[in-house]
C-alpha cells in the first residue's frame, strides 16, 4: 500500500495558499505538513484544504509568527503540542495515524532560525535555538510501543558538508555552524532517527531545500541549504521508495524560500 508525506515551510499559509493548492492538485500527498504558517488557529484557511480532500486538519498557530499544521486524508488522533523551551511558541505538533496496518506517530517541527550572530552571549535567538535542539535530544523514534515514527519539518540546520553550497564559507553562518550541526546529529543519534533524505541520496552529493530571497537569480547562483528534513524510526527505512525535492516550486508565483519535500513509502 502506497503512502506519501510532504513537508513544506510555506512562509505564510494565507499568502501562499494558491501554491499550496498547486502542489496538492499535482502531487496529492496523503499527508501535508506545513511550517511557518503565521496565523492563529481560528484564521487558518482550512476550507480550501478540505475541498481537496484533506478532511483531517490539526493546527498549532500563532499571530504573525511560527505556526505548524498537519492536513491529512487519513484520520488523525492523539493531537499533541509540545512547548519547547517553555516560551509559548507554536513550533511543534504531533498526531497518530494508521495506514497499511501500521500505527505511526508523526511529529511536525519548526525549529528557531537563530538570528544572524552564532554567539549566544550576544544573540538571544541563537541561544534559544541551541536550547530547543537540546530538548529535542529527548525525543525517541521508538518511544511508543507498537508505534513507528516520522519526524518532518524545517529544522533550520543543514547538518552535513554537502547540505550547503560551500561548507568552508558557511562554517560561521547560522544554520551550519559546528555547534548546530553537531547538535542536530546528536538528536538523530540519541533518538535513533533515520535521515530518510540521505538514505536515498549519498552524503557526497549536494542537496538543498532552501534558496534565499536575497539572491537576484537564485537558480543560477544555486547557493542553497538543506534545512527541511524527513526522519523516521528504523523500521520504516526499508519501506521508503523515494524522496522528491520539488525544486521547481522555488520559481512558482510568490514562492516560499523553501520547497516541498515528499517521502514515498510502500506500507
Amino acid at each position: 500500500m502506497g503512502f506519501s508525506i510532504t513537508t513544506w515551510n510555506i512562509n505564510s499559509v494565507r499568502l501562499r495558499m494558491p501554491i499550496v493548492e498547486q502542489l496538492v492538485l499535482k502531487h496529492r500527498p496523503d499527508i501535508l505538513c506545513l511550517q511557518e504558517t503565521k496565523v492563529t488557529n481560528d484564521l487558518f484557511p482550512a476550507a480550501p484544504l478540505r475541498a481537496m480532500g484533506y478532511n483531517h486538519i490539526i493546527i498549532h498557530g500563532q499571530k504573525g509568527y511560527h505556526g505548524v499544521a498537519i492536513a491529512s486524508r487519513i484520520p488523525l488522533t492523539e493531537d499533541h503540542r509540545q512547548d519547547y523551551c517553555g516560551v509559548g511558541d507554536a513550533r511543534h505538533i504531533s498526531a497518530i495515524f494508521e495506514h497499511g496496518n501500521r500505527r505511526v506517530r508523526l511529529h511536525n517541527f519548526y525549529v528557531p532560525a537563530g538570528g544572524d550572530e552564532p554567539d549566544r552571549t550576544i544573540n538571544r535567538k541563537f541561544g534559544h535555538k541551541l536550547d530547543f535542539i537540546e530538548e529535542m535530544k529527548l525525543l525517541k523514534a521508538n518511544g511508543e510501543a507498537n508505534t513507528s515514527a516520522i519526524l518532518v519539518g524545517d529544522l533550520n540546520i543543514a547538518p552535513l558538508e554537502h547540505d550547503v553550497w560551500s561548507h568552508k564559507q558557511l562554517l560561521k553562518i547560522v544554520s551550519h555552524t559546528p555547534v548546530e550541526t553537531d547538535g542536530l546529529l546528536e538528536v538523530m543519534k540519541r533518538g535513533a532517527w533515520l535521515d530518510l533524505i540521505r538514505q536515498h541520496v549519498p552524503a557526497s552529493e549536494k542537496l538543498y531545500t532552501w534558496w534565499s530571497y536575497r539572491a537576484k537569480d537564485w537558480e543560477a547562483a544555486d547557493r542553497g541549504r538543506r534545512l527541511d528534513h524527513i526522519w523516521s524510526s528504523s523500521d520504516l527505512g526499508p519501506l521508503l521508495k523515494r524522496i522528491e525535492i520539488l525544486k521547481e516550486a522555488r520559481g512558482w508565483d510568490r514562492p516560499s524560500d523553501h520547497v516541498p519535500v515528499t517521502a514515498h513509502f510502500d506500507f
